[in-house]
């Protein structure tokens, strides 16, 4: 990856990005229920007309008054300072249509505050869902024409060398691959005791699950538990639903490791796997997987049969569809790969509930979003090693500019998604301040990484990615379970 020495956003970049937040701030306060209780208190327009002065709800309805004003003049100024600058017109028409869609926001605020419904307020949260899309726009496109163009050209595919969307051919992967770690080679090993040497052989096989992976899609599926039965959620069902995913995950984690053990020997950071190393032989992997994924769906057919079923995809989606069909062969294998990721959301739905239900897909849609946003970075940072491993990563084939493009559009569509989750549910403040400080901090650091190009700007905003996520599922399960 490039190196860059660390530069401030100009002001511009800036002005777009706390416009942006303070925007979101707005779409989450108006879809969560804290705010409802306040129209409810203050149900007159622009002033609160009544004597319950002491009610605590009128402050939140009159902060939420007060930052749409402060909001709506940051989208003027914004605009004034576009318009003199000289920005492109793409930048320019976004920004255009954000002035326009606000006093149509601030129309339908007043009628959902004075005479409200279902209608006025669907409109209303979907004006202001208008509003954050037009200015993550323009950030988007006013980071490319201060970014673009250093040492950004992608390695195949921008010439005509390969398909954007196929596979990387032979000639562009590095004929000599590194050669593995010396940890990581066979050698002479001391004489070990036979305690000793049964830890050894448990520490390999449970490298082989990627145990690392475990605590965000169990952190996932307790969310898709909570969400759906609240302070009624059980153990037994806590217990059987994060085992079952536990072993599925490992299973899907140790075909992984069979299925590419010749990639990982080509690729620095993982060249030191089990499988790469000879530390494990290939049937006795296979058949740990096998043992792990039905003892997965032996967990979850004691909760219901659609888990099962639900478990068996993910482990069959993870470890044929993604390892096989999607990584080595599309540029789009992250984003359709995402679905790996959001399968434990329904399965914890699922777990509660016995069927499918629009806030587990919600949830679902979240994660599905989150996870380009996410390892997109990872892929920035290691964009040699996956050209090594012969992976046709966004990086690779498209370039780093347009990487850190997506970066930003899939975290906004992200955002937006998890304000939808707020509207569909009855998540309160927790949620709202979770998605709003944390979304806020992982913007900031997709903004620094558009300036920085680096290794270390991929790497921070990959884990501004893990800590909204994080952050964000743990305030689901303390506001559904406790609140």
């Amino acid at each position: 990856m490039t190196t860059v020495s660390s530069r401030r956003p100009p002001r511009l970049t800036t002005l777009l990005a706390v416009a942006a937040t303070g925007a979101y701030l707005l779409i989450v306060l108006g879809a969560t229920t804290a705010l409802a209780d306040a129209a409810a208190a203050c149900p007159t327009w622009p002033a609160c007309s009544t004597d319950a002065l002491a009610d605590p709800r009128l402050a939140v309805a009159w902060g939420h008054r007060l930052v749409a004003a402060a909001v709506g003049a940051l989208v003027v100024l914004v605009t004034i300072v576009a318009w003199r600058a000289g920005t492109s017109r793409r930048v320019r028409t976004a920004l255009a249509l954000a002035l326009v869609l606000y006093p149509v926001q601030v129309g339908l605020g007043a009628l959902a505050a004075t005479d409200p419904g279902s209608t006025v307020s669907t409109a209303h949260l979907l004006c202001g869902m208008g509003i954050f899309a037009a200015l993550v726009g323009a950030l988007a496109w006013q980071l490319e024409a201060e970014t673009a163009g250093v040492g950004d050209a992608a390695s195949v595919g921008e010439h005509g060398d390969a398909d954007a969307d196929g596979p990387i051919p032979a000639t562009s992967v590095a004929s000599d691959p590194p050669a593995a770690p010396a940890a990581a080679r066979p050698s002479a090993e001391p004489t070990r005791g036979p305690l000793a040497r049964v830890r050894a052989v448990a520490g390999v096989y449970a490298r082989l699950t990627k145990p690392r992976l475990m605590w965000l899609l169990c952190l996932v599926a307790a969310a898709g538990m909570a969400l759906a039965a609240g302070p009624a959620l059980d153990a037994r069902t806590v217990v059987a639903t994060l085992s079952g995913g536990v072993l599925a995950i490992g299973a899907s984690g140790t075909f992984n490791h069979v299925l590419e053990r010749d990639a990982d020997r080509r690729m620095a950071r993982t060249a030191d796997r089990p499988l790469a190393t000879h530390e494990v032989p290939v049937p006795n992997a296979v058949a740990f997987g096998v043992l792990l994924g039905t003892a997965s769906l032996a967990a979850f057919l004691t909760i219901n049969v659609l888990a099962a079923a639900l478990g068996l995809a993910a482990i069959l989606f993870y470890s044929v569809v993604y390892t096989l069909l999607l990584k080595p062969h599309t540029v789009q294998n992250t984003v359709l790969g995402g679905a790996a990721g959001a399968l434990p959301a329904l399965i914890g739905w699922v777990a509660v509930t016995g069927r499918v239900g629009v806030p587990g897909l919600a949830l679902a849609g979240v994660i599905f979003l989150w996870t380009p946003a996410h390892f997109y970075n990872l892929a920035l940072a290691h964009k040699a090693d996956y050209e090594r491993g012969g992976f046709p990563m966004l990086p690779v084939v498209r370039g780093e500019a347009v990487t850190r493009k997506h970066v930003l559009w899939y975290l906004g569509a992200t955002l937006l998604a998890a304000s939808a989750l707020a509207a569909l549910t009855d998540l309160g403040w927790p949620y709202a301040a979770a998605t709003v400080t944390l979304g806020a901090v992982f913007l900031w650091a997709v903004v620094r990484l558009h300036h920085e190009r680096t290794e270390a700007a991929a790497f921070r905003a990959f884990h501004a990615s893990n800590a909204y996520l994080g952050t964000v599922l743990v305030a689901v399960v303390v506001d559904a379970l406790l609140l």
